[in-house]
């Protein structure tokens, strides 16, 4: 092999054994935000307009980074079956770089049953631009006892 080929193949091969850092990095998305842990309640000011009530209880959030933004993911409990059009509905900006989601949602038409845990969780999902992205430091979503955040 030429001498000018194993230099490539060196400066290749080191080039890679460099990237290894970039996996812990702040530039990987993957890194973004930690995984969600228990919080307090935030009360924020301000009217409330939204008919809708809040989650008896939040049971988990993450937070997953995809290209152009991330994607806000949380399960919560309700004490009933039949619990209809759930939704992060989020709240301003703080100052502080905390971004409020209130996990809304509407109760059921007619009576129903409480059954097992799994049939009374719903999912609810929402999308982040990164531009939205930009001044956040940490993400809580919040229901009516309790809260889970994600930090930086």
């Amino acid at each position: 092999m030429p001498v000018s080929r194993r230099l490539v193949v060196l400066g290749l091969g080191l080039t890679l054994a460099g990237c290894g850092g970039l996996r812990d990095s702040r530039l990987n998305p993957f890194n973004w935000f930690r995984r969600s842990e228990p919080r307090e309640t935030i009360v924020l000011p301000g009217e409330e307009t939204d008919p809708r009530g809040l989650v008896d209880t939040v049971l988990s959030m993450d937070v997953e980074p995809i290209p152009g933004g991330a994607v806000v993911r949380a399960r919560g409990l309700t004490p009933t079956q039949g619990w209809w059009n759930a939704e992060l509905v989020a709240r301003d900006l703080g100052d502080d770089g905390v971004l409020v989601y209130e996990f809304r949602l509407l109760p059921p038409l007619g009576k129903t049953d409480v059954n097992t845990q799994q049939s009374r969780e719903i999912d609810v999902a929402i999308y982040i631009s990164d531009v939205k992205l930009q001044n956040v430091r940490e993400i809580v979503v919040q229901g009516a006892s309790n809260a889970r955040s994600a930090r930086r």
